[in-house]
């Protein structure tokens, strides 16, 4: 079916206090295991390309996506695509051209007033184009190899104030906020803030993000979206399960040569994990 916009399936998910999931691509193995997932759940999905991805595809970000423009339109459910962690104004300016609906603006980096100044340029950009725009307030921290974050540390997390603030005057039409994930995590152990986030959803009226998603445990996963989280974002817990099922098959056949073999294997995995992050957020837990 054509592409849907990242806009459309995350009002959808809002109206019915439910989260959609967006998965990171880094290969076309990557493409096709998020959407055999989500076809398999009939569930409709996010493929998301960050800055990080289109570096290490020497900088081009065309082939890959129209690899995932050419996926989406054969697949059985709602897909849309997502240009993630943009920092360059160069890329930004590729996503219309490319097949984005959305991107994710991040300036996070900056101190606040050069964070709002960046994003609020972006977002004029981006709406000019059609564009649907996130931004990111707080530190989720472990992006390009920096270690994971210290959740705890001073000035962290996300303050309700200052991102009802930042929403106003950014013109955003989604925050990615700091409650105590992590990007990069490699386990489960991330302790989400649902205090904050019951402040942060009660405080804001634009769709509530959470990044580094793969370090968070199912039953954290289903607290945040009962408590507003409406776009959960997943790209480690792909990359575990498919090099796990690469080195496992590698280590039972050490003579194999022939990448199918094990890159199919990889992709099965990833496929299984898929099905199984958008089965959690499907579920329903108590409100908090």
């Amino acid at each position: 079916m054509p592409l849907v916009t990242t806009g459309e399936l995350v009002t959808r998910a809002a109206e019915a206090r439910s989260a959609v999931a967006a998965f990171n691509i880094i290969t076309l193995e990557h493409i096709e295991a998020v959407i055999a997932g989500a076809e398999s759940t009939d569930s409709p999905v996010v493929l998301q390309v960050s800055e990080n991805a289109v570096k290490f595809r020497h900088g081009r970000l065309l082939p890959l996506a129209r690899a995932a423009v050419a996926a989406a339109e054969r697949a059985s459910v709602p897909v849309a695509l997502h240009l993630d962690h943009v920092q360059d104004d160069d890329l930004l300016r590729q996503a219309p051209g490319a097949g984005f609906s959305s991107v994710m603006y991040d300036a996070a980096r900056l101190p606040y007033a050069d964070n709002l100044a960046a994003t609020r340029a972006a977002a004029d950009w981006a709406h000019a184009q059609g564009l649907w725009i996130e931004a990111e307030l707080g530190e989720v921290g472990g992006k390009n190899g920096e270690p994971p974050l210290d959740a705890h540390a001073p000035g962290a997390r996300t303050d309700p104030a200052q991102a009802r603030t930042f929403v106003t005057h950014s013109g955003v039409d989604a925050l990615a906020v700091a409650i105590g994930s992590s990007h990069a995590m490699t386990t489960r152990t991330a302790t989400l803030d649902h205090d904050l986030l019951k402040r942060l959803t009660a405080t804001l009226d634009v769709p509530l993000v959470l990044h580094g998603s793969s370090g968070v445990p199912d039953d954290e996963l289903i607290a945040a979206v009962a408590g507003g989280i409406t776009k959960v974002n997943v790209g480690t817990a792909l990359n575990l399960a498919m090099t796990g099922a690469i080195r496992a098959y590698l280590a039972e056949h050490p003579e194999a040569v022939d990448p199918r073999k094990y890159l199919s294997v990889g992709r099965a995995a990833m496929t299984g994990a898929v099905a199984r992050i958008i089965g959690v957020l499907s579920a329903r837990g108590p409100s908090v």
